[in-house]
């Protein structure tokens, strides 16, 4: 072999450990997240049916905030300043850009939150939303929305922080999508204030607003695991704003929400 072909052969070795990297560590980072699931299967058949609500909520707090590590995505909150206690019995109500974002407000303060009955056949992650505590509704029945409404307003009497993505779908983060006004019957027939929470998400280098991890189109859930896999590192901000008073009407409360949560989208800029 010639000086230029050891080169050549050395060049191409050296490209081909440089194009390999980039796959071993996205293989490794799945093997983490599937260790990491495994966890939170063991810890909800094993310690969810005897520990207190309170520890429950501040293992799903750890389990959420390291869920997102594993992404390489960070969380900062702004805004009104508000501990556990200060959301009992509220219902927050915020935009929706992706699956990430319940891991994101778990990390924050853990809600229960409405999902749509799709979710609960998930394998696997169906099952660990039931065992959180996720209400599923079938959001095409009228009679079953009426149900959810009541179970919904019998938890917030009961002191528990629901959480509901009132726009019924995700959307790029960039826009916020019309308010359904459904769910809104829930906190006027408890009494329940609302507390409006906004989601951003940015490339963490450069503070640039992200679309990588919006679950939108006929993308996949893997489709956007492997985006974020595969793609910067992130923050994704959670804004929290002053609490609505539920004083008037469904249709005014989803209406008045839509635009406290539009103002903290602006606010965020």
């Amino acid at each position: 072999m010639t000086g230029i072909d050891q080169r050549v052969h050395s060049a191409s070795a050296e490209v081909s450990a440089s194009a390999s990297q980039p796959q071993r560590k996205h293989v490794l980072r799945k093997l983490r997240l599937l260790v990491h699931l495994a966890e939170g299967i063991a810890t909800c058949a094993l310690l969810f049916w005897w520990i207190k609500p309170r520890t429950k909520q501040a293992v799903i707090q750890r389990w959420s905030h390291k869920l997102l590590a594993l992404f390489r995505v960070s969380v900062v909150v702004h805004g009104e300043p508000a501990e556990a206690k200060d959301l009992a019995g509220s219902m927050l109500v915020s935009n929706h850009v992706s699956w990430l974002d319940i891991y994101a407000i778990n990390s924050w303060h853990p809600p229960r939150f409405v999902a749509k009955s799709e979710i609960r056949s998930w394998p696997v992650i169906g099952w660990l939303c039931a065992q959180t505590g996720v209400l599923f509704v079938e959001r095409a029945r009228k009679r079953d929305a009426h149900r959810i409404m009541h179970v919904i307003a019998d938890a917030l009497r009961a002191g528990d922080a629901m959480c509901v993505f009132p726009e019924g779908t995700t959307s790029s983060g960039l826009e916020l999508l019309p308010f359904h006004a459904n769910l809104f019957q829930a906190p006027v027939s408890a009494g329940a204030p609302i507390r409006p929470l906004a989601l951003r998400y940015r490339i963490a280098a450069t503070g640039e607003l992200t679309t990588i991890p919006a679950y939108i189109g006929d993308l996949s859930m893997m489709d956007t695991i492997n985006a974020i896999l595969n793609g910067p590192p992130l923050v994704v901000e959670v804004f929290v704003g002053s609490v609505v008073a539920p004083e008037m009407d469904r249709r005014e409360l989803a209406a008045h929400s839509q635009a406290a949560v539009a103002a903290l989208i602006d606010r965020a800029g």
